[in-house]
């Protein structure tokens, strides 16, 4: 039998509950469901909150062939085989390609797909928990709209439990209310194991549920992003023992390894950084090894990448330069480049002054004028 969480997915836009922003009438997903627009748009937001749900209904709506992915495990050939793949011909519909977390995607694969959507071959729908605006390449970000997905209010996931015709005690509404943090996929991801374990769903079952591993670890849901979250600052905190801790949790539910040595490689250089700069390779080999070893032995050399970054010495200088660095981009957007610095490769650049008076090991501040003063690295 199919998940709860299928059975009653809605079909429509009217069914749709929740984020009447987007597709209430008049509003902006509603209007182009109903009047077959063909763009590409991103869908950003917490887990539970319908993007999946809005993106197939979207592509019906169209009468499109929709081919759906996620950016954990696709990878460019996946992308070559739908836009080789000759379905079109035959049914003479429009392609979209719903990419789930995006965010996943790196940027040698979002290049990969950025031509496709800009000559219309695909169009593209995006879902994201993390800021597009961090994790989505300029180009394909701005081809796409982004639509904000906000948590499901309580009247919301009141009406989506109704749905599920399923009879629920006294107090266990309260209880799934403050469990699911307006993520609809929590709540009946719960409903259905109360039910299926215990027959009932009330509070006690529900609690019971809770504490069973089959369900506690969704890939997809908070408990993801709870782990993982624990996980880094536990290494943050130089605690190897909570971080192996976390890790083993993260193995034993069948944790992508690459996600997780994706992430040792960015607190390598966040975290670690100039302390101990040899952190970063070992990150990078750690995964490397996951790459081409995978489960179950990749496990070993994540424990031992595990390992040597959380009990490494830490510091965040360069990260926190960065972040200073591009919030006075953002202020000021592009300053002049200082006249001595600016590359003179003709004449005339060399009779405006370009490149006069470089000299290699040079004392004055090659900052923009407006930031002479500034210091990053500290």
């Amino acid at each position: 039998m199919e998940p709860l969480a299928v059975r009653i997915r809605p079909q429509t836009i009217d069914e749709v509950v929740g984020q009447e922003h987007l597709v209430g009438e008049g509003k902006p997903l509603r209007v182009a469901i109903e009047k077959k627009h063909k763009f590409s748009f991103i869908l950003w937001g917490p887990p539970g909150t319908g993007k999946t749900t809005i993106a197939r209904i979207y592509a019906r709506a169209l009468d499109a062939e929709l081919y759906e992915l996620s950016a954990v495990s696709a990878g460019k050939e996946d992308i070559r085989k739908i836009v080789s793949s000759k379905q079109e011909q035959v049914t003479g519909k429009e392609k979209i390609l719903f990419l789930d977390e995006i965010h996943r995607f790196n940027k040698a694969q979002q290049d990969f797909l950025l031509p496709y959507v800009e000559s219309g071959e695909l169009t593209l729908i995006g879902a994201t928990t993390e800021n597009p605006s961090f994790e989505v390449i300029p180009a394909l970000l701005s081809r796409s709209r982004v639509f904000v997905l906000e948590p499901l209010s309580e009247e919301a996931l009141k009406a989506i439990v109704k749905k599920t015709r399923v009879k629920i005690g006294k107090g266990a509404f309260d209880w799934l209310m403050g469990y699911a943090s307006g993520d609809a996929r929590k709540v009946l991801g719960m409903i259905e194991g109360a039910q299926s374990l215990y027959g009932e769903v009330t509070v006690e079952t529900l609690n019971s549920a809770l504490e069973s591993p089959h369900l506690r670890y969704d890939k997809k849901g908070e408990e993801h992003y709870d782990t993982i979250s624990a996980f880094i600052k536990s290494m943050r905190a130089s605690q190897a023992d909570a971080a192996l801790y976390y890790l083993a949790r993260m193995v034993e539910a069948g944790e992508d390894p690459l996600f997780i040595a994706r992430r040792m490689v960015i607190f390598a250089s966040e975290d670690i950084g100039l302390a101990q700069p040899t952190a970063l390779v070992v990150a990078n080999a750690v995964f490397r090894a996951c790459e081409t070893i995978g489960y179950p032995e990749c496990a070993i050399n994540l424990a031992h990448g595990v390992a040597y970054l959380a009990s490494a010495k830490k510091d965040r200088s360069a990260y926190d330069a960065l972040r200073a660095a591009q919030a006075d981009v953002r202020t000021y957007s592009n300053l002049p480049v200082p006249k001595k610095i600016r590359n003179a490769p003709t004449k005339l650049m060399k009779e405006l002054d370009y490149g006069k008076g470089y000299e290699k090991y040079d004392d004055e501040s090659y900052l923009p004028d407006k930031l002479k003063k500034k210091k990053y690295l500290k």
